[in-house]
């Protein structure tokens, strides 16, 4: 009578633990594309890419503005028109009316700085620098947003083997569970293993639920580096095993020596040795020279028509300045300039060792991967063994359904264990692409 009572409360629990699976994510929500296609609409989409080519522009547009400070005079046009009226102080201080007329005036003037003691020139090497480092900019701002969309994009890899080993898990934990409700129904087991049956049971479908959210949200983060109007997500075909290539390390530490960041600083620090350059042509003098062709008169139109004359003037003036003294604002910013040298060859030094320190971390974690890699998989063929002896002698009554659950256990921690190792084998190649800007083979 008391084994009918348990059974009858044992059984509503386990029925409830044996509700409908949770379905896949339908395959509508989350539009899948190769990693191949979410690095092109990135570089097609995303905002990193439309501000660098932006930075670009603006550097080019700079060095133009710079060559014509160099080669091109400026040149002024304008007009003018007046009338006056009222009165005058005579000879006798006595005060004289007179006939209000309008006066025209025109003229044309340009001006150049013939010698600027070769700040000009500096300032031309400084805005070329720039457009490298914007260039060099966009290629390790590319490298960046590249290493996001594949840190995601594994992510994602990730999940569905989850959501895969989950859904495997809940297969073997509703075998257990029909196994242990038989046994229990025949007096052969005690309710407990009916009770822990239910919890495997729980507990794998909370992994599945666990691993779609992962999807999901992996899937949003994908989206947003892709900027595509639409959810997309990783194809589940890409979570097979890679096909691990060897990996040149004094290869891969060359490329790095000169990775898209390096470049970036290089063209920084050239940037700023020209400035310096440029705030030390304040010692030199400038030379400067105007010209001008000027016109007025009254009653005649700007020199069209009447009979009052239009004279016309013309001019040629050199000026030479030298500040002797401004208040140490020369001294300043020479210093400045000096300053600013300084820090960029000390970040261009620690982006060298920066990158050597990541290739040498992710080159160890490639290794301890496929190291990890090769045990996990021997690992899981072992623990599936395990588990299958471990079930046959609880059906015949030699074994308890503990080490049934602790055999299970193995086998879900060794698949996590790979599923890691597969997650860290793609990180670590994806921070060593991002830091030689390139792919590896």
């Amino acid at each position: 009578m008391f084994r009918k009572l348990v059974l009858a409360s044992v059984i509503p629990a386990a029925l409830s633990a044996q509700q409908p699976t949770p379905p896949p994510i339908p395959s509508g929500t989350f539009k899948p594309i190769t990693l191949a296609e979410a690095l092109k609409y990135a570089r097609e989409n995303n905002l990193a890419a439309t501000t660098t080519e932006n930075a670009i522009r603006l550097a080019n547009n700079q060095i133009r503005t710079t060559r014509a400070q160099l080669y091109i005079p400026n040149l002024d046009f304008s007009l003018g028109q007046g009338i006056s009226a009222g009165d005058r102080i005579g000879q006798s201080g006595t005060l004289v009316g007179y006939t209000p007329v309008w006066s025209y005036n025109s003229g044309l003037s340009a001006g150049m700085t013939l010698f600027d003691g070769g700040k000009t020139f500096a300032d031309l090497r400084a805005r070329r620098a720039d457009v490298q480092n914007q260039e060099a900019s966009r290629v390790s701002t590319f490298a960046g947003l590249e290493y996001n969309i594949k840190s995601q994009y594994n992510n994602v890899l990730a999940a569905n083997e989850a959501e895969s080993a989950a859904r495997s898990q809940l297969e073997l934990a509703n075998q257990n569970l029909a196994v242990t409700v038989a046994r229990v129904n025949a007096g052969a087991a005690n309710v407990a293993d009916s009770l822990a049956s239910v919890v495997t049971v729980g507990n794998a479908q909370l992994a599945i639920l666990t691993a779609q959210q992962s999807i999901r949200s992996a899937s949003a983060n994908l989206t947003r580096y892709v900027s595509t109007p639409y959810l997309v997500t990783a194809y589940p075909a890409d979570t097979a095993d890679l096909a691990r290539t060897p990996i040149d390390s004094g290869a891969v530490m060359a490329l790095a020596a000169n990775g898209p960041q390096i470049r970036q600083y290089q063209a920084q620090l050239t940037a700023a040795q020209a400035t310096q350059r440029s705030a030390r042509s304040a010692y030199l003098p400038t030379l400067t020279a105007n010209m001008g062709f000027t016109g007025s008169g009254t009653h005649n139109a700007y020199g069209f028509g009447g009979s009052q004359p239009y004279p016309y003037s013309r001019s040629l003036s050199f000026r030479a300045s030298y500040p002797i003294f401004n208040k140490w604002q020369r001294e300043n910013q020479i210093q400045s300039a000096e300053i600013s040298a300084d820090n960029a060859e000390a970040q261009l030094k620690d982006a060298q060792l920066q990158n050597q320190a990541t290739v040498i971390t992710a080159l160890g974690l490639i290794r301890n991967a496929e190291a990890q890699l090769r045990i996990q998989q021997i690992s899981i063929r072992a623990s599936e063994e395990a588990l299958r002896v471990n079930q046959l002698r609880y059906q015949i009554g030699s074994g308890t359904f503990v080490d049934v659950l602790t055999a299970q256990n193995n086998l879900v921690n060794a698949r996590g264990q790979l599923i890691s190792a597969r997650l860290a084998y793609r990180n670590a190649r994806a921070q060593i692409e991002q830091v030689i800007g390139r792919d590896l083979p």
